[in-house]
């Protein structure tokens, strides 16, 4: 078993260059294996902690994205392969993440939008939002560098279609907050304990973790910062434009089967027989190690979790309690 995990965990160039895994993708990509190869190989190369992900779910997570025709490059954006420590298969695996602009690219692509755009709009920019027509009034802040550095308010997403058909859509960012708290395992609202476990001792003890807006603030200790990896702390806006993207197209957009698939497939390990494992939906406890936690907002958080654990004693704070993790 170790020496299969190693092997799983070899240089990914390698790895891409075995007769076995060639075959693969002259089936799988045809004459784009060469740039299909150099685009993953960068990926893994510049993020060191996907380098300790099995081989095998980086190439099962990059051939779903090359089937998708996007690229897995960061700068770009379309979707992301996110380090995911399953401690069942003995090792981590890549997630398959889409980012928003990857979402726009499949729906422009499909032919059937005149327009679409989703953006933050920052304290003091909003006059209006009338959701009856739809209709928003603003006044942005005209010089970039103080924009950038101006608190969000709240998100804005539109489309239109050929059609002519058009909505639109704003949530203030305390709604966001309460949908990630609502769907996401690995954000909180508000102040918890959470049930931690040292990846090196395996001793599980509680931790207290800050509410959001005291992590916004800076307000928590930087030895738990492990406790703050997914992207809904790490990168909240990102992950707040994409939840606009999905929620107005799913609801009310036309959805190509790119889309769809794109659609079905966030969020999840793909195996090497091209099943998806919803990775983060079972329940676990916070693992003191440096891999990355994506942040899942398909299942609401009582029903992945089920039952939650009751707040432990102060005085017991250290005995490992029987029961659901959080």
């Amino acid at each position: 078993m170790a020496n299969e995990m190693m092997q799983q965990r070899s240089d990914i160039t390698a790895y891409l260059n075995r007769d076995d895994v060639k075959r693969q993708l002259n089936q799988a990509v045809g004459k784009n294996a060469a740039r299909f190869v150099s685009s993953v190989v960068s990926a893994v190369t510049v993020n060191p902690e996907l380098q300790k992900c099995s081989n095998t779910s980086i190439l099962s997570g990059a051939l779903l994205g090359e089937s998708l025709n996007l690229s897995p490059s960061p700068q770009l954006g379309h979707y992301y392969l996110v380090p995911y420590n399953n401690k069942k298969e003995g090792l981590p695996v890549a997630q398959f993440q889409m980012g928003y602009k990857g979402y726009i690219q499949l729906a422009i692509r499909s032919g059937q939008y005149r327009k679409m755009n989703v953006v933050s709009i920052k304290e003091g920019e909003l006059i209006r939002f009338d959701p009856l027509n739809e209709e928003i009034e603003v006044r942005l802040i005209e010089d970039e560098e103080e924009r950038e550095k101006a608190k969000t308010a709240g998100y804005y997403a539109m489309f239109e279609e050929i059609s002519g058909f058009r909505k639109a859509m704003y949530w203030s960012k305390k709604k966001m907050v309460a949908h990630a708290d609502r769907y996401s395992q690995a954000f909180s609202r508000d102040a918890k304990k959470v049930k931690t476990k040292d990846f090196k001792t395996g001793k599980e003890a509680w931790k207290e973790k800050v509410s959001f807006a005291d992590y916004e603030a800076g307000r928590f200790p930087r030895e738990d910062s492990w406790l703050y990896s997914s992207f809904w702390y790490k990168d909240f806006d990102t992950m707040a434009c994409k939840t606009m993207i999905r929620q107005l197209i799913s609801r009310w957009g036309i959805m190509s089967i790119e889309f769809q698939k794109a659609f079905e497939s966030d969020m999840s390990a793909v195996g090497p027989d091209g099943g998806k494992k919803y990775v983060e939906n079972e329940p676990e406890p916070e693992v003191f190690d440096p891999y990355e936690r994506a942040a899942q907002e398909d299942i609401p958080r009582e029903e992945a979790e089920g039952q939650a654990p009751p707040d432990p004693d102060p005085a017991q704070a250290d005995i490992p309690q029987d029961g659901p993790f959080v």
